[in-house]
């Protein structure tokens, strides 16, 4: 499996967990999407202060595989990386992490399709994104 360059750690709430006292499954998403967001800001491709209608991507497809329970004041980080670069989308791939033991909880993927919310069209992923993608992850052949 190839590694993940990006890491962002998170902070397991009382408010994210369940009634049995885990952490609640549409969490899951939400950490994943922190981590996409800075990565984002990692790369480049999105500021501090912008506003998210200028992100320039969509959510269409995301699936989650749970590999064990997350408690409260876990220690955790999610990994994410982009595998996939096509001409109007992208796959990311997460991994939620327990920080200290590197036991991996949980993986996921995403499909993201570039997206320009001002006329809800889909446009290609900015060649500027794919430039700054491929050489942080060291993509070849793009």
């Amino acid at each position: 499996m190839p590694e993940f360059r990006f890491y962002h750690p998170i902070e397991v709430r009382y408010g994210d967990l369940d009634p049995q006292g885990h952490l609640n499954n549409a969490k899951y998403l939400t950490y994943f999407e922190q981590a996409r967001v800075h990565y984002l800001l990692h790369l480049g491709m999105f500021k501090e202060g912008q506003s998210f209608t200028n992100i320039g991507i969509i959510l269409a497809e995301v699936k989650v595989t749970f590999l064990a329970p997350v408690q409260y004041g876990a220690d955790v980080r999610v990994g994410m990386r982009i595998s996939r670069l096509g001409d109007k989308s992208m796959t990311a791939e997460y991994t939620l992490m327990d920080a200290a033991s590197n036991k991996e909880l949980a993986t996921g993927s995403a499909v993201l399709v570039g997206y320009d919310y001002r006329t809800n069209e889909t446009i290609p992923i900015p060649q500027e994104w794919r430039e700054k993608i491929v050489e942080f992850e060291k993509m070849v052949g793009f």
